[in-house]
């Protein structure tokens, strides 16, 4: 009888202790469903969005041509392959005093989407003898030139009396892109001068090359 009574006291005295237990489980799993229920709520409320821009480049195109026949029809004259100035008065034939013209024309081809400064640089080719020899470049308004036009109007690019091997004066003009920029521009006249001088020797003969630098504006 002794031994029955003590079982069930330790029986009863031990159910407060499981009771602790039970809540002390209970709230660690409700604290773990707190945290998580937080996690949740973060993740949901990141919110993303983006935004993209593009664009695109292309170049333009530039190009220079000249015409030594007519002011009309233009081709280009590469380096090697320049155009040939066709004088008034046979070149091959001075003496001392003489002067001989040439007309030259330029233009910016069709589709140049700029306009240009162009620089006429001293001759970079020379072969021959041309000393003794002076010219001075004019500006035109034609594809004219000739003692009778040139000398009384026109605007001078390279001053007269300068050596065939030198510029000197101005030298630069301005080139406008056409309009629309499909067409053409406008054609810039010239006027090349040639002059023996009195020092010119007996059948000297020489060639001189000059060049026009055209840059983009």
């Amino acid at each position: 009888m002794y031994a029955h009574a003590e079982t069930e006291t330790e029986t009863h005295t031990a159910t407060p202790e499981r009771r602790r237990r039970r809540s002390r489980m209970i709230r660690a799993i409700l604290a773990g469903g707190l945290v998580l229920g937080v996690g949740a709520a973060v993740t949901l409320a990141a919110w993303n969005d983006s935004e993209f821009a593009t664009g695109t480049f292309s170049a333009g195109t530039f190009n220079m041509q000249g015409s030594t026949t007519d002011g009309v029809t233009f081709t280009d004259h590469p380096v090697g392959a320049p155009g040939t100035l066709t004088f008034t008065v046979a070149p091959l034939l001075l003496s001392p005093g003489d002067t001989v013209y040439a007309p030259f024309a330029l233009r910016l081809a069709a589709n140049t989407t700029n306009d240009a400064n162009v620089v006429i640089t001293a001759p970079s080719t020379t072969t021959g003898v041309v000393t003794n020899l002076s010219y001075e470049v004019v500006r035109t308004t034609a594809f004219t030139c000739g003692a009778g036009t040139v000398d009384s109007t026109g605007t001078s690019l390279i001053t007269a009396g300068t050596a065939m091997t030198a510029v000197a004066g101005p030298n630069t003009f301005v080139l406008n892109k056409g309009t629309p920029v499909s067409s053409a521009g406008a054609t810039q006249f010239l006027c090349f001068k040639v002059t023996a001088g009195a020092g010119l020797v007996q059948g000297q003969s020489g060639t001189v090359t000059w060049q026009f630098t055209a840059t983009s504006v």
